[in-house]
């Protein structure tokens, strides 16, 4: 693979680091995916074949390493130079929510990254101490794809579903993608959706209430914006 020619250091890491996809597939690490099938529901639109090359060129690099669990599960775990990238990568990131037009970010809507990224983010405190099963239905989407849930027990944790669990449904969270989106990223709130008619919440009123407690951000959400 050819690569810029140059012995300066930012040249070096921008060959392993900079090609396409590689930034997101690093955030994923970060963020604490370790096998195959958890990297894509994180990287949707990236092909199977594409993750493998990357994830060969990122071990050879040295900035990952695979192994397999003790059920012969593969896994891909950071090494202490991945693990090294963490600020840079997340930098990156507080400074597309500064910068970046909000705008922009919301013209890039996907329902599945929305709710991993939402089932990863979730605090299940707030919520009864019971298995709770939450429904997000985004009306704006084609029928195939409006529906999707994340179940919460507290104690396996929370998981996210793109078909129907067949469990009873605590809470319907009912909007267009860019508001749920919207909220996620902090640039809305639960309560300002509800009162301007743009979310519509049905179930237990306990968990209704206190959705925006409960419904974590994005862990730029709290970043101040600099871009108009």
């Amino acid at each position: 693979m050819s690569g810029y020619g140059q012995f300066c250091p930012i040249a070096m890491a921008a060959e392993v680091l900079c090609t396409r996809w590689t930034p997101l597939l690093l955030r994923e690490c970060l963020c604490g995916s370790t096998r195959f099938n958890d990297l894509r529901r994180g990287l949707p639109r990236m092909s199977p074949s594409l993750l493998s090359k990357r994830l060969g060129e990122l071990e050879v690099a040295g900035v990952i390493k695979s192994g397999k669990t003790d059920k012969g599960v593969k896994e891909y775990r950071l090494t202490a130079a991945g693990e090294e990238l963490r600020p840079l990568i997340m930098g990156i990131g507080v400074w597309g929510q500064r910068w970046v037009e909000g705008g922009l970010s919301l013209d890039n809507l996907d329902p599945e990254l929305l709710i991993w990224d939402m089932h990863r983010g979730l605090n299940i405190d707030p919520l009864p101490k019971k298995r709770v099963c939450l429904q997000f239905v985004f009306n704006d989407l084609a029928t195939a794809k409006q529906n999707s849930w994340l179940l919460v027990d507290p104690n396996t944790g929370v998981e996210a579903c793109y078909s129907d669990p067949g469990h009873e449904v605590d809470l319907y969270a009912e909007s267009h993608l860019r508001t749920m989106t919207a909220i996620w990223m902090g640039v809305d709130t639960v309560e300002k959706a509800v009162e301007g008619g743009r979310m519509v919440l049905t179930g237990t009123p306990e968990i209704a209430t206190c959705m925006q407690k409960w419904l974590g951000l994005s862990p730029f959400a709290h970043e101040e914006r600099m871009a108009s």
